[in-house]
């Protein structure tokens, strides 16, 4: 708490680049564990979203789980939703 010389929103040099797509799930190929390493937020229409599953900059959308329901796999049912997409390091 006392380096707070130190802006936490720029990403440093030991940080690999944010992909343009990337997923939480691992069976993903948009999966990247590297990045998972650092703590990461996603910033959707301006506002930070802390439940986002799968996000697309290019394309401009984000997958959010509906509520607590999963499907049969265990896996949380998700909704598209469109807007302006920003991906930081924290």
């Amino acid at each position: 708490m006392t380096d707070a010389s130190a802006p936490s929103s720029t990403p440093a040099a030991d940080k690999p680049t944010l992909p343009d797509r990337l997923s939480v799930d691992p069976k993903s190929p948009h999966h990247v564990a590297a990045i998972f390493e650092h703590d990461i937020g996603i910033r959707f229409n301006g506002k930070e979203r802390f439940d986002v599953e799968e996000y697309c900059i290019s394309e401009g959308w984000i997958r959010v789980p509906v509520g607590k329901t999963v499907d049969r796999k265990g896996k949380p049912i998700t909704v598209k939703l469109k807007g302006a997409v920003e991906a930081f390091y924290r």
